[in-house]
């Protein structure tokens, strides 16, 4: 079951930083109190997982131009009744968006899977214009892009481009910033 996943993914993970180390607990505690808490219909938070997808040899990063939010973004969204772990999800959601079959989630850290590089937690109305904004628990990996890769842009984005590691553009958030730069030194 993908809370179990979750719950075990999060307690494994150990982020160096003080505020990520915050994120953490806090994704934990709202687990705990919610066992639908990773569905888009937990109200007013719920987790979701995303990817960056990374072309390592090109030392660059496909991004989505998110039709709802107006910024460049890495791939994600919701996770769905058929992902079983967290893992999975976020590469569903890259493999949809991006339209790049073989993509390949990065372990970390030593790890043995596939592990995030960092949580992110915003607001953001994914329930449509007339209803209250949302927290989205974001859990982030990396996705390895296979040699020769062949973006196709899907119909949940208004564009779709790779972009140099120090050429980003200009629409994007400090969110996005610094999971590049993780990224990068990563993939290094």
């Amino acid at each position: 079951m993908i809370h179990a996943d979750a719950v075990r993914v999060l307690n494994a993970w150990t982020p160096e930083e003080a505020g990520q180390q915050q994120l953490r607990h806090d994704y934990l505690a709202h687990l705990a109190e919610h066992p639908d808490g990773l569905w888009r219909s937990c109200r007013p938070a719920h987790i979701t997982a995303s990817a960056l997808v990374v072309d390592p040899a090109a030392g660059r990063v496909l991004l989505t131009l998110h039709p709802k939010v107006g910024l460049w973004l890495q791939m994600g969204g919701h996770c769905e009744p058929g992902d079983e772990t967290l893992a999975a999800a976020a590469l569903r959601e890259a493999t949809e968006e991006s339209g790049i079959a073989g993509l390949r989630l990065l372990a970390v850290g030593g790890a043995a899977e596939p592990a995030p590089v960092l949580l992110d937690s915003h607001q953001v109305r994914c329930a449509g214009k007339d209803q209250p904004e949302n927290t989205h628990l974001d859990v982030q990996f990396l996705a390895l892009a296979p040699e020769g890769a062949q973006e196709e842009i899907s119909e949940e984005s208004l564009d779709l481009r790779w972009f140099g590691f120090d050429a980003l553009p200009e629409l994007t958030d400090a969110s996005l910033r610094r999971l590049v730069q993780l990224g990068r030194k990563l993939v290094g």
